[in-house]
């Protein structure tokens, strides 16, 4: 396993993204709890959830209590893993997504993480879309609050443009450590966040990063996605084309931190050997 900067933590370069593991179509606890097992087991040491990742009509906070219980239980050190987890959205019961960015919700959605996880502080945390109905800077002044009173060490932002970056930046400084953005094979449109994360030093991660290879939980059902030029450089590599588009993103910039979900310990074990998978020049240049 590679690792890389992420603020003041070094992370491995594929981490966990443990939506699967608690919205529809999850596994039953004692796979979901292998799951993490098995990341762990890979030298992954950061895990990406957040408190809206629950089943329309359950109860927020499900993955974050589960994440706790799968650390609780593994049989090896976790004093190292990074948990990350992200507050401002809900789910509606007919499945949609919502957002709240009002700085007395990000309050209580913090300091409830931080009860469902059990620490004393949340290593980062994440605003999980600004909310338009709020001001950006209000949003994000609660989180400096809430670094002040040590509940939170670190802050992300997620779904942000390259305007609002710069606004983080400004108002957090150095608390600022990361952006989560959509960004895939498929969906490149964060192109312009992950330079900018590039130069300012910023962790860039990017969610659903198998998009065009495989279908995101966001998506809906469905298979694999159409052959493509990473199916063919995985066929040549004797490798899965999930692990070409993991290796692939790597390569884009050191800033790039890859949080893959995975809802079975198969899928998660293949997903880390792309840490180790360099990708030559001439394969490169194939992947459009």
């Amino acid at each position: 396993m590679r690792y890389r900067t992420l603020g003041p933590y070094e992370v491995s370069a594929i981490g966990y993204g443990a939506m699967p593991l608690s919205i529809e179509g999850r596994p039953d606890e004692a796979r979901a709890r292998a799951t993490v097992h098995a990341a762990l087991d890979t030298g992954v040491n950061l895990i990406d959830t957040a408190d809206s990742y629950y089943a329309p009509g359950g109860e927020p906070g499900h993955n974050e209590l589960l994440i706790a219980r799968a650390l609780a239980s593994y049989g090896g050190a976790t004093d190292h893993v990074l948990v990350a987890t992200k507050g401002g959205r809900g789910r509606t019961d007919d499945g949609g997504w919502t957002v709240n960015g009002d700085p007395r919700h990000l309050r209580r959605a913090a300091e409830a993480s931080l009860k469902r996880l059990g620490v004393e502080t949340i290593g980062l945390y994440q605003l999980h879309k600004p909310d338009p109905g709020v001001p950006f800077a209000e949003s994000l002044g609660v989180l400096g609050e809430l670094a002040a009173e040590g509940k939170i060490r670190t802050v992300g932002v997620s779904n942000v443009s390259a305007a609002e970056i710069h606004e983080a930046r400004s108002a957090l400084g150095g608390l600022l450590v990361c952006v989560q953005n959509r960004f895939s094979p498929a969906v490149r449109d964060s192109e312009p966040e992950l330079r900018l994360c590039a130069e300012l030093g910023l962790a860039f991660l990017p969610w659903s990063p198998l998009g065009g290879i495989s279908r995101s939980a966001l998506d809906g059902p469905g298979g694999p996605a159409p052959e493509s030029a990473f199916h063919t450089v995985a066929r040549n590599r004797g490798v899965s084309p999930q692990q070409v588009a993991l290796a692939w993103a790597l390569a884009l910039s050191p800033a790039v931190v890859a949080i893959p979900g995975a809802s079975r310990p198969e899928s998660v074990r293949d997903s880390a050997g792309a840490a180790d998978l360099v990708l030559s020049g001439e394969e490169l240049a194939l992947l459009p």
